[in-house]
């Protein structure tokens, strides 16, 4: 008996040690390959664990914002990016989330998304109004972009199941299949330049056009609540785009289960913000985030603990 209990004494603190080899492991929710979340995702696949002992880091493609807060409420994903709106949405149980609220915090407020509707020169389209029977990409299923798109045609009075003829691709198709004529427009939200946009801008008889789309906020905030904000897109952000496009941008963020532990994400939050340099040479988007911007960087939600504490060690308070 003696023997069997010392046995087991010497096994406790060798599968103890196994665990701990083994250490962290998370996944990182973030978007379609064209967009601007995925290769930020990477890159911070890459530095945290650069940074963060015993921890190993995995970014998993999506279709996006919606689509990545039902992976953390499933429990497949421990970080995620989305826009601002579908992470309210998320977190009250509201439209894609009736069934189930999804259990997230705010880790930080990356940059601000600027919705972009996206045609070419020869398609008739001069406005949103002018997408009234066209073949249109309202963005990938499950996407932040598809939510969007929906609420913007909605406040023009256009009906998206009626008035238009409407597909769900990501970015990157959608640029394909605008260059293919398959469509004749598409709605994008992310960063800018966003790759999949300058690719078909790059391309040879094709004379990009962001259409305007502003004046749809009043009705947007009405309705949803105020998570959005107007923007402009300056001109030549993309080749041959020589007008201003006067848009409304939603804030990305990156969020975090609300059960991760708190010094983990304590060190998540440092590791962001102190090797942003990193994260900036994988997008330029990176160079968007700062301290200042996170009280005030349109999160709707609150902070998780840890990112909190961070912050006010750099004197920011935010909720």
């Amino acid at each position: 008996m003696k023997k069997f209990l010392l046995a087991v004494a010497l096994m406790v603190p060798a599968m103890l040690l196994s665990a701990a080899d083994r250490g962290t492991y998370l996944n990182i929710a973030t978007g379609g390959t064209a967009g601007v979340y995925y290769p930020l995702g990477n890159g911070l696949a890459k530095i945290f664990p650069k940074y963060i002992s015993n921890t190993t880091f995995t970014a998993q493609a999506t279709g996006g914002s919606v689509e990545n807060l039902k992976l953390i409420a499933d429990g497949k994903a421990d970080i995620a990016f989305a826009l601002a709106d579908t992470v309210w949405d998320g977190y009250k149980g509201f439209n894609d989330f009736k069934e189930k609220k999804v259990p997230v915090l705010t880790l930080a407020s990356l940059y601000p998304a600027s919705c972009q509707i996206v045609t070419v020169e020869g398609r008739n389209i001069n406005r949103v109004a002018d997408l009234k029977g066209k073949r249109i990409s309202t963005g990938a299923a499950g996407s932040g972009t598809e939510v969007f798109a929906l609420r913007v045609l909605e406040a023009y009075g256009l009906d998206p199941e009626k008035d238009v003829q409407r597909v769900k691709l990501g970015a990157g198709e959608s640029a394909a299949a605008l260059k293919e004529k398959k469509i004749d427009a598409f709605f994008w939200l992310g960063g800018v330049p966003t790759a999949a946009v300058t690719e078909l801008a790059s391309t040879p008889g094709m004379h990009v056009k962001l259409i305007d789309h502003a004046l749809a906020l009043t009705k947007i905030a009405t309705k949803y609540g105020p998570l959005y904000t107007t923007g402009e897109i300056a001109p030549n952000s993309y080749p041959g785009q020589t007008r201003k496009s006067r848009i409304i941008n939603v804030w990305n963020l990156l969020v975090v289960n609300q059960n991760m532990d708190e010094h983990l994400v304590y060190d998540l939050t440092k590791t962001l913000f102190e090797r942003k340099d990193e994260l900036a040479a994988v997008h330029k988007e990176a160079m968007n985030l700062t301290l200042e911007d996170q009280p005030r960087g349109g999160s709707p939600i609150p902070f998780h603990p840890g990112a909190r504490r961070y912050l006010k060690e750099r004197g920011i308070n935010v909720r």
